[in-house]
């Protein structure tokens, strides 16, 4: 704790209020320093020039010019060294001794060169090893050359990275693969490539182990056992006749140097160290083998064969390279290791084999995520130094050995001696720790640290410099800008700040300290532009955020540039032309105040920033756009930067076009007579508010359906009214008229309905006054009814819209835009823009969400007409000042009504002990929340709870939609994921991912569904922003109203998991028990009155951040229904029962497929069943079982053909039967052998995946589910006959398997219902056509849910926390009902930012930490928890979903559908041609669609009839047809995806999704009537 809290004051504190410069003391003396002075420059040299030199304009200049230069030549040197460090290459220089052999030319060339690639990337190597006479080692490459004792190898460019290798890695990094040397010798081109993936991408970052003099090592040394080195070094040294002295003396120096180099890096290990631990072995071999080359190894087998064997390193080096080549074709490399050697091949000469390990880029992108996150500080450049250089005798050679395995053992690998290597996962052995210094250490160390390797950085041609450093010190440095648009950003905005900044001092803008504090200000604008704060208190994601860099200058430019445009206004302006209710705007005084508080507000940034009070630059500038939009043109909320742009623009656009009407109408305005330009503006501005308020903010989403046609129809009824005169002949009567009448409709519609049909009326009565048709059901049939008081709250909410409040705001124009536009007022231009603007944002706001607006209004009229008249600026602009302020009043109201039901002493839980500590704190604190709350809520910011505890404070600006990235849910299933890891580790098997498809299946319900709702009144009143929560028996979301306009609504859905944590079911018990029964009154429980709350119960619902709006709320879903296959399945009469209807079920899809003659007629399946017609033959094989199998002959211990035939001939002649065109069913025909080698192939598949233990229970289940998910093992011979076509095995054998399992079920409830055969075959018909059937990663499964399929069934394996289960899963799809609870807005935004500031900035990674803790008055576990992953756990997070009122049959019922030319066209035909159509078309539901403006039968597509035929799937009712005959394999349900020759409900489900939705019949119509009446008008 202590640890973390000094990193939070370093990086989090400190590095706020500079600008990002802290000291790391993780980094080197040269990263720390150079970064204190490049901050220290920034902070003095504008201060030492402004008390320097005189106070004029070469200030600007020289300082300009200066930071110009500085920030060019330091973001240019550093996208260059990241560009070399990319594409470049790294080249090692090693000594090498003199020998007395070699020439004076040998000695005078005693420098090696190695090339390789970036560490970015991993190196081609060669995969073919040539022997070489003279050598031991094999050479990959042969390369002559004029020189002795000089190497050259050839230069490999770097590819890029490949992101498919890569997740192909990741998916099967949790495999135990085997690691492999790769072998790199000379120079050749066209070495193959290799695998870029690299075991130090694992979470366990493997050390370099080096002893580079240039860097520090804090990696572990593993050592050999002592004796057998010393053998391993006397047999070799005995076998090198013609080694020398100097080699025994080497082997010393080589055998001392690692002990005291394991000593060595064992006192210098550093902290840092224990998130990043090694698994490295150092191999011990010398070049004592005979010159030939020997044997490789190519096979496992032999490998394991010769388990001990002591190699020597010719063939080590040779098995290992091969041993890489087969690996590296099967795609499993965890680890690679790179050999090169010298070119020269004379016997005396020297020669140097460095064998290493590449440093993988996703190592360092793994440490660099931990360090961003801040879980783990930077590790030194240490880690990533040179590779442990292990000097062994040899024959006058010298081999260096570096070999990095994670986790598995090496001799396992290359056949080496148990013995001889040793896993070090721990500390370093005695041996090592122990091992004193010898006198030849300094000699080995010295010779290794000669070696010293480094980055060329290509200046010219053929100029280029040595880097000797790494990525990651280059990272520690300087931040990364990786486009060159972003370098010159930062180039531009650096002198940008430095310019204004340099301006405003020299001219006088601050004094004394001040003058300090701006330039502390420009150099942590500045600095953040090279190293930024990391993560920021205004970040809103962990990791390196690359936007928050550009957050501290543009804000200071902003400020800036604010200064002199208020102190610009301030100096010209001499009168105060402009007052607004007796303030005058534009005096100067107002300007030059409103100028100083912006200087104190920029001089406060390193505070500000430190609150973390300003958000990054994307999300001010999406706030800004999306406020204006709301409080300026009534616009509705914004659900990205783009589409906040494009609102915004077009309301301006929008202003513009309508200014012209306006403009020119007050122009030619008379007394007492209203121009007709302007009724022309009246009647175009409720026409195009009408529009703008049914557009969504995202440009690819409009409606434009009906719009054409009724807003022509507006425009021309509104001008005639407006030009009728009747604004100006009926006042004032109208106006008091109009005014009450709005008040009127509108408390009955928004107050008084929606509190007689909450749960709780006004928290009196203990249940609805107004009850819904479903409130006293127990299980909801059918869809909602419609009750009268839904309809009348349908018909009051369409005319107060479209009306009413029209009416109103046109009555207030054509009141007060004489005088707006008077000279007294604002004249002519402004005020025709006024009128414009206020006339827009009050009619648009009117039709989005007119919720309180008659409260607004109300309110206004009364204040400035009889307490404040002298005050009034005219009553159009009081409407528009007071809408704006209204809203920040109930944002106020929300935010207090959340603290204080939140920090209230009788219901305070504390989550933690800071909350008990901190709950004293917030009495003294609660006059400094009252001021954040008034501040928040002006600036519609989260007020949140400080670690979750009573102390608040303000976040920064959010816009509605709050997250600023969008965040998905990804679903796994078999189309994202490998077939290898299909197979084997069954990805997405855990529950909550399987449970996500049903939240993703209640999104697209109430797609079609919320909008209409909402308009009907089911969810009580609403506004943009609010949060509900949707409780059912398992499924629990929280909804989120993002933008509402006329006629749709965008939300975003947030699934929790169905066994939540034990805080999360506290607070679902909280929200779905009822308070009915509750009769205490403080401390005793008198009782109370019938249909009323008790006082308690009273208080405490009041005393709530939450209501509870519905009880019974339906909407359509699935039930889910979970079963214990282990329990269905635990003794053998029940499996043989399963294995029975398995073997029948192949037999009924064989017969009915209509390949069966082909595959009858098939030669290669003849010959392969060939064997099982043979009158004696019985099939032996182990896997049949007496107590499963049923035709188990025990005589003959196995399967024949007589004994299948006697329990399964009767059904096979039954299913022939019913075929169009049967074929010969006799005991010895063709088609009963078909089906006996099917049978027996699917039960020995069985027991293959059952590994041959059916009798197992646990091994049967895994059997069952592995065949079920479509895993076919053909193991025998016998069964090779089934390639000749994979059709049976797809069509025929999977959905066996598969339909097995639903009759086995469906045998607990009639166990001899399925014993004749026409029941049985009538049984799978029925469950072929209305059941689907697949596995729950098939993407079938996936398509089946989503469009609405009346059942499904699955076998779920559950791997989940320790669980191993295996469920059988069934869905039916009928109505649910849900409680409806609204949560408070603020409550919701507040503990959300909360989360985010405590995860993001604060780092707390406790999973019990106190913040998400149950607290019943808010909800707290269920609101942190969707919270956006990682910081929440949703399991389902919805794309932002739009819903239209047009989805909604109901609701297109009463109001009838949209207006639209095809509409009408089909209700004129429906209307005149209705005696010509007979008697079919008066009959169901269709008059009510021609009425509603829907589909009629004279349409010429024919959607009409689809229609129906959805609304009768839906309703989940289906007539079963007797068949006349058995049905082709065309009309089996397909598994994979709906097609056309589908079964009837993908049929629909397909025809659903290629045609807008429309409205359907109620569901109540009688569907036997509606299907024949719209097949009569397809044929008329």
């Amino acid at each position: 704790m202590g640890s973390q809290t000094l990193q939070i004051l370093r990086q989090g504190v400190w590095a706020s209020i500079t600008g990002g410069w802290y000291y790391d003391p993780d980094q080197n003396t040269f990263v720390n320093a150079l970064h204190l002075y490049i901050w220290l420059f920034l902070l003095c040299f504008p201060f030492t020039l402004y008390m320097a030199l005189p106070p004029t304009m070469v200030i600007v200049g020289i300082y300009c010019g200066v930071i110009a230069a500085m920030f060019l030549l330091l973001k240019m040197v550093n996208y260059r060294l990241h560009h070399a460090l990319d594409e470049g290459e790294v080249v090692e220089h090693q000594a090498k001794e003199s020998q007395g052999s070699r020439g004076g030319t040998e000695g005078a060339n005693d420098g090696g060169v190695t090339r390789r690639e970036d560490s970015n990337e991993q190196e081609q190597v060669k995969d073919d090893i040539q022997p070489k006479s003279g050598n031991i080692v094999q050479r990959t490459s042969s390369l002559s050359t004029g020189r002795s004792g000089c190497r050259h190898t050839g230069k490999k460019r770097a590819s890029s990275f490949d992101a498919s290798r890569h997740r192909d890695y990741m998916s099967l990094r949790g495999m135990a693969k085997p690691c492999s040397a790769v072998l790199t010798g000379g120079g050749e081109e066209d070495s193959s490539d290799q695998s870029e993936l690299s075991c130090a991408s694992s979470l366990h970052s493997a050390h370099h182990l080096s002893t580079d003099s240039s860097s520090s090592t804090t990696s572990r040394s593993c050592h050999s056992p002592e004796g057998r080195y010393r053998a391993l070094k006397a047999k070799h040294a005995a076998a090198g006749a013609a080694s020398s002295s100097s080699s025994v003396k080497a082997a010393a120096r080589s055998e001392t140097g690692v002990r005291a180099g394991g000593k060595r890096r064992t006192s210098r290990r550093t902290p840092s160290t224990g998130s990043a631990k090694t698994h490295a072995r150092v191999l011990s071999l010398d070049s004592g083998a005979p010159a030939g080359p020997r044997p490789l190894t190519t096979s496992k087998s032999d490998l394991e064969a010769k388990e001990g064997e002591v190699l020597d390193a010719a063939s080590l080096l040779g098995r290992a390279s091969q041993l890489e080549s087969v690996t590296r074709s099967r795609n499993s490399l965890p680890n690679q290791a790179a050999f090169t050697e010298p070119q020269d091949a004379t016997p005396g000469s020297e020669e140097t084999v460095i064998f290493r390990r590449e440093r993988s880029t996703f190592r360092r992108q793994a440490v660099r995520r931990r360090h961003n996150a801040g879980s783990n500080p930077t590790p030194p450049t240490s880690l990533i130094g040179s590779p442990l250089r292990y000097a062994m005798p040899g024959s006058g050679s010298h081999f260096y050995f570096c070999i990095s395995l994670p986790q598995i053992r090496l001799n396992c690998l290359l056949t080496m001696d148990p013995e001889l290597l040793e896993q070090q996962d721990a500390d370093l052995s005695p041996e090592l720790q122990d091992a004193p210094l010898g006198q030849e250490d300094h000699a080995a160390t010295a010779a290794a640290g000669k070696a010293r390797q480094y980055y060329r950085l290509w200046l010219l041609p053929y100029l280029w410099v040595g880097l000797h450093f790494d990525r990651l010190t280059l990272l520690a440095l300087f931040d990364r800008n990786r486009e060159v648009l972003e370098n010159v950003l930062a180039v531009v905005l650096a002198v940008l700040v430095a310019f204004l900044g340099s301006v405003l001092l020299v001219h006088g803008f601050f004094t004394d300290i001040c003058v300090f504090q701006f330039c502390l200000v420009i150099a942590s604008c500045q600095y953040s532009l090279l190293k930024s704060v990391q993560p920021d208190s205004s970040s809103p994601r962990h990791g390196h955020n690359r936007i928050i860099a550009y957050s501290r200058p543009v804000y200071f430019c902003l400020c800036c540039g604010l200064i002199w445009l208020l102190h610009y206004s301030s100096l010209r302006i001499t009168s105060s032309r402009f007052t607004l209710y007796g303030v005058a705007l534009t005096s100067s005084l107002v300007l030059a105040s409103a100028r100083d508080l912006v200087i104190v507000f920029t001089l406060c940034f390193p505070i500000i920033f430190f609150v973390g009070l300003l958000p990054q630059v994307n999300t001010f500038v999406m706030y800004l756009f999306e406020q204006l939009d709301i409080h300026v043109f009534g616009g509705n909320a914004s659900t990205s930067l783009l589409s906040a742009l494009y609102s915004i623009l077009r309301s301006i656009v929008t202003v513009a076009l309508l200014y012209g009407f306006c403009y020119g109408a007050l122009k030619t305005w008379e007394p007492h007579h209203i121009p007709v330009l302007f009724s022309v503006f009246c009647g175009l501005l409720v026409a195009v508010s009408y529009h703008l308020s049914r557009q969504s903010s995202d440009p690819s989403n409009e409606r434009l359906q009906s719009d054409l046609i009724v807003c022509v129809v507006i425009a021309v009824l509104y001008f005639a009214i407006h030009v009728s005169t009747v604004f100006i002949a009926l006042q004032p009567f109208l106006s008091y008229v109009l005014y009450a009448l709005l008040g009127t409709v509108g408390l009955i519609t928004h107050y008084l309905l929606p509190q007689v049909r909450k749960q709780l009326p006004w928290y009196c009565f203990s249940h609805p006054l107004f009850k819904t048709k479903e409130y006293y059901q127990f299980e909801v049939r059918d869809a909602a009814h419609v009750m009268w008081f839904e309809k009348l709250h349908v018909w009051l909410l369409f005319v107060e819209k479209n009306v009413l409040y029209p009416l109103v705001i046109l009555n207030e124009l054509s009141g007060s835009a004489r005088e707006l536009a008077s000279p007294k007022r604002l004249d002519t231009e402004v005020g025709a823009l006024m009128i414009t603007v206020a006339g827009l944002k009050l009619l648009r706001s009117s039709y989005s969400s007119p919720t309180y607006q008659y409260v607004m209004i109300l309110f206004t009229v009364l204040l400035f007409t009889f307490d404040y008249r002298h005050l009034s600026e005219t009553l159009l602009l009081d409407l528009f000042v007071m809408s704006i302020i209204f809203s920040k009043l109930w944002e106020l109201f929300y935010k207090l009504h959340f603290v204080y039901t939140y920090i209230a002493p009788w219901q305070i839980t504390w989550g933690s002990a800071f909350h008990a500590f901190a709950q004293p704190f917030a009495v003294p604190h609660s006059a400094m929340m009252f001021v954040q709350a008034i501040v928040s809520a002006i600036f519609s910011t989260p007020l949140n709870p400080f670690l979750g505890s009573a102390i608040f404070i303000t976040s920064y600006v959010r816009p509605v939609k709050f997250w600023e990235r969008d965040y998905n849910t990804k679903r796994v299933d078999h189309s994202n994921t490998r077939l290898a890891s299909q197979l084997d580790r069954n990805p997405g098997s855990d529950d909550n991912n399987l449970n996500s498809i049903f939240y993703e299946h209640l999104t697209r319900s109430l797609q079609h569904s919320l909008c209409g709702d909402l308009v009907l009144g089911r969810w009580g009143n609403f506004s943009t922003g609010d949060c509900f929560i949707l409780a059912s028996d398992y499924l629990n979301a929280l909804v989120h109203l993002i933008e509402i306009g006329n006629g749709l609504v965008t939300f975003q859905l947030r699934g929790l998991e169905f066994r939540g944590t034990y805080c999360q079911q506290r607070e679902v018990e909280a929200i779905t028990e009822g308070v009915e029964e509750d009769e205490g009154c403080c401390c005793c429980e008198p009782g109370h009155l019938p249909h009323i709350l008790s006082f308690n119960a009273a208080f405490g619902q009041r005393w709530l951040a939450w209501e509870v709006l519905v009880t019974k709320y339906v909407l359509e879903g699935y039930s889910i229904t979970d079963n214990s296959a282990a329990s269905m399945l635990q003794v053998f009469d029940l499996r043989r029962i399963l294995t029975t209807y398995y073997v029948k079920g192949i037999i009924y899809y064989v017969i009915a497929s209509p390949k069966l003659e082909e595959w009858l007629a098939n030669e290669t399946m003849i010959d392969g069943l060939r064997g099982c017609g043979e009158r004696n033959y019985v099939d032996l094989d182990p896997t049949f079982n007496p107590n499963i199998d049923e035709d188990y002959d025990h005589r003959l211990a196995g399967i024949s053909r007589d004994s299948f035939c006697g329990v399964y001939l009767s059904w096979i002649q039954y299913c022939n039967s019913r075929r169009a065109k049967p074929l010969d069913s006799e005991k010895d025909s063709a088609l009963v052998l078909l089906c006996f080698g099917l049978c027996v192939l699917g039960r020995r598949a069985l027991g293959t995946a059952a590994h041959h233990m059916s009798s197992n229970l646990e091994s049967f289940l895994y059997g069952l589910h592995a065949l079920f998910k479509g895993d076919f093992r053909i193991s025998s011979v016998r069964d090779e006959w089934i390639f000749a076509d994979m059709e049976l095995l797809r069509k025929v054998v999977v959905p066996g398997i598969r339909m097995s399992l639903k009759l086995h079920q469906d045998h607990f409830t009639s166990p001899d219902e399925y014993d004749e055969p026409a029941v049985l075959f009538e049984a799978i018909s029925s469950h072929q056509q209305n059941l689907v059937i697949a596995h729950e990663g098939d993407p079938a499964w996936r398509s089946a849910v989503l469009s609405n399929a009346p059942s499904l069934l699955a076998l779920r394996h559950v791997l989940d926390e320790g669980t191993n289960e295996y469920k059988i899963i069934m869905l039916n799809r009928r109505y649910l009902s849900f409680r409806v609870i609204k949560v408070n807005k603020e409550c919701v935004r507040g503990l959300w930012a909360g989360q985010q500031q405590e995860l993001v900035f604060l780092r707390n990674r406790n999973p019990e930490r106190g913040s998400i803790q149950n607290a019943k008055q808010a909800l707290r576990n269920m609101i942190n928890s969707s919270c956006d992953q990682p910081i929440g756990y949703p399991i389902y997070v919805s794309p932002l979903t739009t819903s239209y009122c047009n989805s909604h049959p109901q609701l297109g019922h009463i109001l009838g559908g949209p207006i639209s030319i095809g509409n009408i066209r089909n209700f004129v035909v429906s209307t005149w041609l209705r005696k010509g159509c007979g008697a079919g078309c008066n009959s169901g539901g269709n008059i009510e669609d021609s009425d509603a403006g829907g589909l009629s039968c004279g349409s010429g597509n024919g959607t009409g009839g689809d229609s129906q035929q959805s609304s009768v799937s839906q309703g989940g009712t289906s007539v079963p047809v007797p068949p006349r005959s058995l049905p082709v394999q065309s009309q089996h349900p397909s598994l994979q995806t709906p097609h056309p020759g589908g079964p009837p409900w993908q049929r629909r489900a397909v025809q659903h999704r290629n045609r807008p939705r429309q409205p359907a019949s109620p569901p109540s119509s009688p569907p036997t009537t509606a299907q024949p009446h719209h097949l009569h008008c397809a044929q008329r």
